[in-house]
């Protein structure tokens, strides 16, 4: 099951988005009763300029931010199965280099783009990673791309949750 709100607000400021959104997943996993959720939150402004900064005003700046959970397992051992479970994943615009994904990750970020011209943008992010739930795994991979793997692999933390910080730019 799932929901999701989008917004977009002119303002005196500049325009201000808001993004929230959340599944739940129920059923059975194997022999497990399944019950895992995500949530994601984020906004940004994109400022109006004052008139006399016009390199700035060229750049178009976009300042953004937010958290996304996936939710993670607590207890392994018992018959319910926490773990967010992403079935059809797209982890390229959330993660370029995937060494983590939506199962059992907390990740707060910040993001400034900026738009020198219309066929360019450039991008320029920071997250904090960790994991949702310290029993569980650490989830990497971005989903079944061949016939012969899963392509997920999990490893065990020794109870850490901190991954660590990703600083990623990007010019397309």
């Amino acid at each position: 099951f799932g929901a999701h709100t989008l917004h977009a607000f002119t303002t005196s400021a500049g325009t201000i988005d808001a993004l929230a959104w959340g599944a739940v997943q129920t059923g059975r996993w194997g022999t497990q009763t399944q019950l895992a959720y995500a949530l994601d939150f984020e906004g940004g402004i994109q400022p109006k300029i004052a008139p006399g900064l016009k390199l700035l005003a060229r750049l178009k700046p976009w300042l953004r931010g937010g958290f996304t959970i996936g939710s993670g397992d607590g207890n392994p051992n018992d018959s319910r199965h926490g773990t967010f479970f992403q079935v059809l994943p797209t982890p390229r615009p959330y993660a370029r280099f995937p060494f983590f994904n939506m199962m059992n990750t907390e990740d707060r970020f910040g993001a400034l783009v900026l738009r020198p011209h219309a066929k360019v943008t450039v991008s320029s992010e920071f997250h904090a990673l960790r994991l949702s739930n310290a029993n569980d795994l650490w989830y990497t991979g971005g989903g079944v791309f061949q016939p012969w793997t899963f392509g997920y692999a999990g490893r065990a933390t020794s109870g850490r949750r901190s991954l660590g910080n990703l600083y990623d730019t990007s010019i397309e």
